[in-house]
């Protein structure tokens, strides 16, 4: 290993990182009682470092620990996404207006790859081809943080960043796809970020936000 190279990811890193993704793109269900004897055959890994990564889990909302009883998968509920969205749209309107305020080339940059990989993902999947909702949440995810991105905070980019997975988990529960129209307002938010028109950008931020709340509700998923 050379000097500049990573340190490798522990086991028990690795397997944070495996139930957290599960958990949030709905492969282990809202709910789901966490057995750690099953967990260990699944993720590789002792019984103690799962208890660690349920307890950190827990410390972020997705997952209860119920004492003697064990560890749950968070459940949902209307008011609980109702409350994410209002709190993601209030840190990512603040990050929002901060980075077109600061933004350079670079974040110029950024924004319009992140956009591209969506776009093209949106394309796909208003042809049909919905085999990669995991890809394509993925790609708005790196979105919506590269349009944060040159906010100047990294305490402001990782609360958003969990409370968006915390919104995306609810999108995968509902599986809530708004097509043509979500597609247009990504659009519109580049276009307005670009030319740095803020108050724009946070008006189609607001509606953008709130018609993923109600879409998903529309589904009754939850």
């Amino acid at each position: 290993m050379s000097a500049i190279d990573p340190a490798p990811e522990s086991i028990g890193e690795s397997a944070y990182r495996r139930i957290r993704a599960d958990i949030i793109f709905g492969r282990v269900t809202p709910g789901q009682k966490l057995k750690l004897d099953r967990l260990k055959d699944t993720y590789g890994t002792s019984i103690s470092t799962l208890r660690e990564i349920l307890n950190r889990l827990s410390s972020e909302g997705l997952v209860l620990a119920e004492g003697q009883r064990g560890f749950e998968v968070s459940p949902v509920s209307v008011a609980d996404l109702k409350e994410v969205a209002a709190l993601r749209l209030l840190l990512e309107t603040h990050a929002l207006e901060q980075s077109i305020a600061d933004g350079d080339m670079e974040w110029e940059a950024r924004l319009v790859s992140a956009h591209y990989k969506l776009a093209s993902m949106e394309r796909r999947m208003k042809a049909g081809d919905m085999s990669q909702s995991e890809t394509w949440k993925r790609y708005d995810w790196e979105f919506h943080q590269a349009l944060i991105s040159a906010c100047g905070s990294k305490l402001l980019m990782e609360t958003h960043a969990a409370v968006f997975d915390k919104y995306l988990r609810y999108q995968m529960v509902a599986l809530s796809y708004r097509g043509d129209i979500a597609a247009n307002e990504h659009q519109t938010l580049l276009d307005c970020a670009l030319r740095r028109d803020a108050e724009a950008a946070k008006q189609v931020l607001a509606v953008h936000i709130q018609a993923g709340v109600v879409h998903a509700l529309a589904a009754g998923s939850l």
